[in-house]
């Protein structure tokens, strides 16, 4: 006679083939996790985007002429960055290389001529020069293996977020239609608002770069740091991804301030430290706090984890998970927020009944 205390058999062999369907599932993902990162990034800039489409839309242009619209000025903005920064880039190198710095180096006076006269800069500046050819050579085929690997990811991103912008609404509505059933009202909201917040994570990261961007001109502009309006659109550009933008946008623009003059580098540098400090710990928490309804503390923890978890992907997409992730739960769980918002003796006065001297009604 079977023990009723225990499941048959079936129910374990059930138990134990979804155990290792999910096994797998997860074993499969981790082996392709670089390409759904690509995924994911190109899935958070479309919904970033979509705001910007609709915007045309409204104005009587299709789907389609909105989003080849997006991707004309996207590519514009790209070509006029190439015009500013390549002609620049070429003149200054040939100064360069009609200028023999190592030469002045060694006549220099003053703070630099005790550093030469102690450490022998030049000598070792030239022995170092020596060697850069072989040690270019050696790293040619690592260097050009990166940049194959950085532009094959740009293109597949791009390609991808044109194609999920094309097919954004009927995934929107297939995704209504998916959520629907016992609690169809309250999934659709949390499916809109979790949009919603993605948007504003990619409208306040332009933001932030745009300012970015902008005071850096005016600073290089007011030391008289040449090429400004290229260096200022490069902060831009550098400062869309998180956490390490900031820092290479800065470094090209220290060593160029630094052919002018070493105290316009020194000047630059402190600039764009105190500025990474403010963006970081003001900025921001304080915009992408707005935007999609996250404490600064959580905005800067949710960076930092995003980014040791999966570089700079994982920083792109870590916001908008962990916004749409807080939706949901305030959604399903929203004892949790309210209980976090009613503290102290007003609130408890605030449940108070408002005539507590009142006797209770015993009529029948």
């Amino acid at each position: 006679m079977p023990d009723d205390r225990f499941p048959a058999m079936s129910y374990w062999a059930r138990v134990t083939l979804t155990i290792a369907g999910v096994l797998v599932l997860l074993a499969t993902a981790w082996s392709v996790r670089h390409i759904l990162l690509l995924v994911l990034v190109a899935v958070v800039l479309a919904v970033g985007l979509d705001p910007q489409v609709r915007w045309f839309q409204r104005r009587r242009l299709s789907r389609g002429w909105a989003v080849t619209v997006i991707l004309l000025l996207s590519i514009g903005f790209l070509v006029l960055f190439a015009w500013l920064v390549i002609p620049q880039a070429v003149r200054q190198f040939h100064e360069l290389a009609r200028t023999d710095y190592l030469d002045r180096l060694q006549h220099a006076t003053g703070f630099l001529g005790t550093l030469e006269a102690k450490f022998h800069l030049a000598e070792r500046l030239r022995e170092a020069s020596a060697k850069i050819p072989d040690l270019a050579l050696g790293k040619i085929p690592s260097i050009t293996a990166g940049a194959g690997s950085v532009i094959f990811n740009f293109l597949t991103i791009s390609v991808l977020t044109v194609y999920f912008l094309l097919g954004l609404e009927r995934s929107h509505e297939a995704a209504k239609a998916l959520v629907s059933g016992r609690h169809a009202d309250r999934n659709v909201r949390m499916l809109d608002e979790s949009v919603e917040r993605i948007g504003g994570y990619v409208s306040g990261n332009i933001f932030i770069s745009v300012i970015a961007g902008t005071l850096a001109f005016i600073v290089l502009e007011i030391l008289g740091v040449p090429f400004a309006a290229a260096l200022a659109v490069w902060v831009a550009i550098a400062d869309l991804i998180p956490g390490v933008g900031a820092m290479l946008g800065a470094v090209v623009c220290v060593i160029v301030a630094l052919f002018s003059s070493v105290a316009d580098g020194i000047a630059v540098a402190v600039y764009f430290i105190v500025y990474q400090r403010i963006e970081n710990y003001v900025i921001l928490p304080r915009i992408m706090g707005k935007a999609i309804d996250l404490s600064a503390p959580t905005v800067i923890i949710t960076l930092l984890i995003g980014s040791s978890l999966a570089g700079l992907g994982g920083a792109l997409i870590a916001l908008p998970i962990v916004a749409a992730l807080k939706v949901v739960f305030r959604e399903v769980r929203p004892s949790i927020f309210q209980s976090a918002t009613v503290s102290g003796p007003s609130a408890s006065d605030d449940a108070q009944p408002s005539t507590p001297d009142a006797p209770p009604d015993r009529s029948p």
